[in-house]
């Protein structure tokens, strides 16, 4: 069983968060967003309990989110950072071309990070990513901090609505126009 501090639970409050919210807005008619579940194969098994003891990953997973918010179709992924400085490692390259080939599609791509030591939410935008990922790509920081982020993508505190990414959504939206 998996304990409190174990790996494979990193990102699960947040997850919980933004599975509450995607209830939320798909109950008001708002959005309709569904969790991409990651695809495994068991090797083993507890008879008794019938739960997984062992299992290896079929393919590597895009993103956790993808649905549609008012007929724009929306994929984006969640992730915790426990400081004020977000690794570009936690994001895989092969997120980054499904991102790129959506958005090609006419879909919107994001990212939504929970600063967890300062509680603050951030919708990131792909094209905000990029500039980040450019400069690694070209030998630059391996990471970005907080305080290089556009301060208008923080999302704000709202009764009732536990990460309101749809605010950030609809300001991505209007600077792309």
């Amino acid at each position: 069983m998996a304990t409190w501090n174990s790996r494979g639970l990193r990102g699960s409050t947040l997850e919980e968060l933004v599975n509450r919210t995607n209830e939320i807005y798909r109950e008001k008619g708002l959005a309709l967003i569904q969790k991409v579940p990651t695809p495994i194969t068991p090797v083993r098994m507890d008879k008794e309990s019938r739960h997984i003891t062992l299992a290896y990953f079929d393919q590597r997973s895009t993103v956790d989110y993808i649905g549609a918010v008012q007929g724009i179709p929306v994929c984006f992924d969640a992730k915790e950072c426990s400081t004020d400085v977000f690794p570009l490692a936690n994001i895989h390259p092969h997120q980054v071309q499904f991102m790129e080939d959506f958005e090609k599609q006419g879909g919107t791509a994001f990212f939504l990070l929970f600063f967890t030591a300062v509680n603050l939410f951030y919708y990131l935008r792909f094209d905000e990513l990029k500039v980040f990922w450019k400069r690694m790509e070209e030998g630059g920081r391996k990471s970005f901090r907080r305080e290089e982020l556009d301060g208008s993508f923080y999302l704000p505190h709202r009764s009732g609505i536990l990460v309101p990414y749809l605010e950030g959504l609809q300001h991505d939206l209007e600077i792309r126009d």
